[in-house]
């Protein structure tokens, strides 16, 4: 397939001439030290967060695996080798939630949301990429450790998308994930059911397929907040060490990684984030970093706050850096993104800050890389691709049988998703994938 009409022909051939990856995986990530390794060379990368894929890959009108393989076709040329994706859903779909979910009801699985997990993870071996596969999540939007809270004790969730909830409510009901009899033990149970997964596409099982560089306990897990903080951290490293550790038992072969925020995502704790990384059953480090969430930057007002955004974001990055070096393991920045300029969701409207904010992330990326830091790669938030919002000009979320794009459903279609018309946005992705794979050789 070839690229977007304007984008340099002789970086790709360059790129498919010099790839030390071959088409088909046979290798698995392991980790040395502060470095990923493949066949006993060095691994860096330049990755995205395509959360949807599975549901993409869903056989007949439930999917769009048309879309699939061209998304993935793009992703390869422009030098992307590394896919954050969404391996665990749960609940039938409540506001700003996806669906179909691959476990809708407690203990009951979608075997057509897990197929199309099978057809993206054979065709990403087929491209030489790898996975890294989450398996529950903070947030509302697959369910989640909510769902599992509502489904032990009968609970609704309180929605904060919902007028009636706060978003203090919800964390709270979230946090309880760790503490609520039955819910962990669930989750465990899929787990075991995913983890020792054959797949029905290529016959492999899941414990043997190197497409999947990782496990990860869930996206942005966190202690919860707001009550005793001293023992919410300890019931939260309990549940990472303790997972961590079942992972291992069920699959040695593969990394297992947290999927947590960084500081931001452990109540502001230094010592919270490594005792969590420092466990042996956890292989590298992980973080992320949010300019728009965290009140950093106003995308309507950029110029003014724009500046303290990005020393800021510098801070976190070398802050998190040195996390890695104090524990001697790998470490990924596994989402980051902001909005289009003035916040706009129209895929008319500029992307000139993003752009910018890219281009010093990545630089910051590669230069700490090439000095033999334990950073080795990023997954930026998020590939939209061939996705289009149902309403671009305005704020719409997904609904079913909308358009995935990078957006999660609880957010505004358009917000941080990179398309595939973003032409100065993905010459940046070539350029920057060209470097990081420059340091393989």
């Amino acid at each position: 397939m070839p690229l977007l009409k304007g984008l340099p022909i002789l970086l790709f051939l360059i790129f498919t001439m010099c790839d030390t990856a071959n088409n088909s995986r046979s290798s698995f990530v392991t980790v040395d030290g502060t470095q990923f390794m493949i066949d006993g060379e060095p691994y860096y990368f330049l990755g995205t967060n395509m959360w949807y894929g599975a549901n993409l890959g869903m056989e007949g009108e439930k999917g769009d695996r048309e879309r699939l393989i061209k998304e993935l076709d793009l992703l390869r040329e422009i030098g992307v080798t590394n896919l954050r994706v969404m391996g665990a859903s749960e609940g039938l779909g409540e506001y700003r939630q996806v669906k179909p979910a691959i476990q809708p009801y407690p203990g009951e699985y979608n075997e057509d949301v897990l197929v199309g997990l099978d057809f993206l993870l054979d065709e990403m071996s087929k491209r030489g990429m790898y996975a890294v596969i989450f398996l529950n999540n903070n947030w509302v939007w697959t369910g989640g450790f909510s769902q599992y809270v509502s489904w032990m004790t009968g609970e609704e969730v309180p929605n904060p998308f919902k007028e009636e909830y706060s978003w203090s409510q919800f964390m709270n009901f979230t946090g309880r994930f760790y503490v609520t009899p039955g819910a962990d033990e669930l989750y465990r149970t899929y787990l075991k059911s995913l983890i020792t997964r054959v797949n029905t596409i290529n016959g492999r099982p899941y414990r043997s397929d190197p497409t999947i560089m990782s496990w990860q306990l869930a996206n942005e897990p966190r202690p919860r907040s707001g009550e005793n903080d001293a023992e919410s951290i300890e019931h939260y490293l309990r549940w990472v060490h303790e997972t961590a550790a079942y992972i291992k038992s069920l699959d040695p072969d593969h990394l297992v990684s947290t999927g947590n925020e960084g500081l931001a995502g452990s109540l502001q704790s230094e010592d919270c984030y490594l005792r969590a990384h420092e466990d042996e059953n956890i292989d590298y480090m992980t973080f992320h970093l949010w300019l728009l969430n965290w009140s950093w930057f106003d995308p309507k007002n950029a110029e003014a706050t724009y500046p303290q955004a990005e020393a800021n974001a510098m801070n976190y990055i070398e802050q998190h850096i040195q996390y890695a070096e104090k524990l001697k393991k790998p470490i990924t920045m596994e989402e980051f993104g902001i909005p289009r300029d003035m916040h706009s969701f129209s895929p008319k409207a500029s992307t000139s800050y993003r752009d910018r904010y890219f281009k010093t992330v990545f630089d910051a990326i590669h230069e700490s890389a090439r000095n033999n830091s334990p950073f080795a790669g990023s997954n930026f938030w998020a590939w939209g691709g061939y996705g289009r919002a149902s309403d671009p000009e305005g704020e719409a979320v997904w609904k079913e049988n909308d358009d995935f794009t990078g957006d999660p459903p609880q957010e505004p279609q358009g917000r941080n998703s990179v398309f595939a018309y973003d032409k100065s946005t993905i010459q940046l992705l070539i350029d920057h994938g060209s470097k990081m794979r420059a340091l393989m050789k």
